[in-house]
């Protein structure tokens, strides 16, 4: 066995230890029944609005996120020390932060453009070290755990709806029953509306120092999320590959803001996003402005192993998916497959809407103590709205 190989089967095995920790420690009911009229958000699973910002494609990169980075420049600076505290439980010599600091940055020149000028624009200003500032980038490329539904009403109009669930494994705080990384990503989500010649190309929910995407819409054309895939040829192998010289994949994070800018239909897009090599396995979830434009495509690094579409005409008017092959049966202590699904029946084609997909995604355990915000994208309305999201007890960790 390959190292790389090694180092993944000791992340799993460290994930399975801390995955029995929580659930000892958690009592059920992890599921309920389907949630009703919990829009407009309030409440306790509502923490509250994703604030906006706008990118302006037409500075140089080096200065697009300074607005953004200075107002969250105390956010950022939290959690990366709190996943270097984390890394240096692994490693206490501090070597491995050490090797980070310093040779990462060595790396950066190999970003796309203008990846590199945006990262070292972030990094001045929030004055934390270039190679930390990296790493942030890399780190979304391991640890997105979500739900995402793509559904067609009866008139033909298609909804995009997404929980993202955030940073499994990175510290259970026992004293609060929640993910230290989780609530540390809540305080630097942003709404981001990317803009040329004071015109939005695009608009996104991401995280204050991240210049990839997770979740985007281009406004009347189509609609992008993006969910993990586990597989044993993974990220942690695609990422090690990248530093150790291998650059010929993707970042999915930075592809998928290439596509959010660049597409121009949903066919160009899905064109895109199934013949790019990547770094990390996926599933994209994308969705176009008229009926049946709505799939799910599942990434190997190398290949597409899967497109799944909306056909409504065979009963197929919405789509599922979580971080599980849809062919296959979910994990059983992470099932949020069923429950969804069941909503959505429960809900029927006549009554689906945003109103109603918050509903879906308030339940629990498609919401769990890993969910960060929850977002409604409807394309051809023009409709782009995030939620924080918080989770009270009894509530399953993902």
């Amino acid at each position: 066995m390959r190292f790389p190989e090694l180092f993944s089967c000791a992340l799993l095995a460290v994930a399975a230890l801390a995955t029995a920790c929580v659930l000892a420690q958690q009592a059920p009911p992890w599921t309920e029944s389907c949630r009703k009229a919990t829009y407009p958000p309030s409440g306790p699973t509502y923490r509250g609005p994703v604030p906006w910002y706008t990118i302006n494609l037409d500075l140089p990169p080096y200065k697009r996120w300074h607005e953004v980075v200075t107002d969250n420049s105390a956010g950022l600076r939290n959690i990366i020390q709190n996943v270097k505290n984390m890394v240096n439980s692994f490693f206490p010599s501090g070597k491995f932060m050490k090797m980070v600091d310093e040779r990462m940055p060595s790396m950066i020149g190999d970003l796309p453009w203008p990846f590199e000028e945006e990262l070292k624009g972030i990094a001045d200003v929030s004055k934390i070290p270039l190679g930390e500032i990296l790493s942030f980038n890399i780190f979304y490329e391991l640890f997105t755990i979500c739900t995402a539904i793509i559904a067609e009403d009866k008139q033909g109009h298609l909804l995009h709806a997404r929980n993202m669930d955030f940073g499994v494994f990175l510290g259970w705080n026992m004293n609060n029953n929640s993910w230290t990384v989780t609530e540390n990503l809540k305080p630097i989500s942003v709404n981001l509306n990317f803009q040329k010649n004071n015109r939005t190309v695009f608009k996104a929910t991401s995280f204050a120092g991240y210049v990839g995407t997770l979740t985007g819409m281009k406004p009347g054309v189509f609609s992008l999320t993006l969910n993990e895939r586990f597989n044993s040829d993974g990220g942690y192998l695609g990422v090690l590959e990248w530093m150790l010289g291998r650059r010929d994949d993707m970042w999915i994070g930075f592809l998928m803001r290439t596509v959010l800018e660049n597409a121009t239909s949903y066919e160009d897009a899905k064109n895109l996003l199934t013949k790019t090599k990547l770094l990390a396995p996926a599933y994209f979830i994308l969705g176009g402005n008229r009926s049946e434009e709505g799939c799910l495509i599942t990434r190997a690094r190398k290949s597409t192993l899967d497109v799944y579409e909306l056909k409504p005409a065979e009963g197929r008017w919405f789509l599922v998916e979580t971080n599980y092959d849809h062919w296959k049966a979910p994990f059983f202590l992470d099932d949020r497959r069923k429950p969804a699904t069941i909503c959505l029946n429960q809900t029927t084609r006549e009554n689906i809407s945003l109103a109603s997909l918050y509903d879906v995604l308030s339940t629990k355990p498609v919401l769990n103590k890993l969910t960060v915000y929850t977002t409604l994208i409807d394309v051809n309305k023009d409709v782009f709205e995030s939620y924080l999201r918080d989770c009270p007890d009894p509530c399953i960790g993902w």
